[in-house]
C-alpha cells in the first residue's frame, strides 16, 4: 500500500532520516554532497512509503529571497528524489502537490533551482522561471550567481508581492550550492 506523509525534521525517526539520505544518494548517484543534505534539513518533509520503503522525498526549507528591496520568507524546495525503478508513476507529482500545499499555507513565495533533468516537470505545475540576474547575499556584500541565472523558478503564493521576473533576485548565503 502507498502512503503519502509529511513531518519536520525533528520529528523523523533515524530511520527515515536514513532512508531519506540514502533515496537521495541513489537518484544523484553519489553528486548529493553533505553539504547538499545539510540543506535539506531543518524543514518539512514529504515523502511516499511503499510498505516499508520510501519511494520519493521532498523536503520545504525557510530560506529568505530579495526582490525589489523586499525580504520574503520563501518556501525552498530541496532533496525532490524517486526510486529508480518507480519514476514515471506520479511519485514527483504527489510530493510536490503536498509541498506547495505547505508553501501557499506558510510562506510569501515558493522556490527551488531545478536539477531535475526533465524538462518542463515543474513548469507544468505552475512554477515561473526567473529570468532576471541571480545573486547571493555573502559576509561581504552581494555576489552575482551567473550559472544559476536559468535554473532558478519561483511558485507564486496568494501572499507573493508583485514579482518582476526580470529583474534580480537574491538568496541568502548558505554552505554549498546558494541556490
Amino acid at each position: 500500500m502507498t502512503h503519502v506523509e509529511q513531518a519536520h525534521t525533528a520529528d523523523l525517526s533515524p530511520d527515515h532520516v536514513a532512508a531519506f539520505r540514502k533515496l537521495l544518494d541513489d537518484a544523484f548517484r553519489g553528486e548529493f554532497s553533505d553539504e547538499d543534505w545539510d540543506n535539506t534539513l531543518g524543514g518539512m518533509h514529504v515523502w511516499v512509503s511503499e510498505g516499508d520503503d520510501v519511494v520519493a522525498h521532498v523536503a520545504v526549507v525557510q530560506r529568505r529571497l530579495v526582490h525589489q528591496g523586499r525580504s520574503m520568507r520563501t518556501g525552498y524546495v530541496e532533496g525532490l528524489a524517486v526510486q529508480a525503478d518507480r519514476r514515471r508513476n506520479g511519485y514527483a507529482s504527489s510530493v510536490m502537490s503536498r509541498a506547495e500545499r505547505l508553501i501557499g499555507a506558510a510562506y510569501e513565495l515558493g522556490a527551488l533551482s531545478d536539477g531535475s533533468g526533465i524538462e518542463g516537470f515543474y513548469q507544468r505545475r505552475g512554477w515561473q522561471p526567473w529570468q532576471g540576474p541571480t545573486w547571493v547575499m555573502t559576509s561581504s556584500g552581494v555576489e552575482r550567481t551567473p550559472d544559476d541565472d536559468d535554473a532558478v523558478l519561483v511558485w507564486p503564493t496568494p501572499t507573493s508581492p508583485q514579482l518582476i521576473l526580470d529583474k534580480a533576485l537574491t538568496c541568502d548565503w548558505r554552505p554549498g550550492d546558494v541556490w
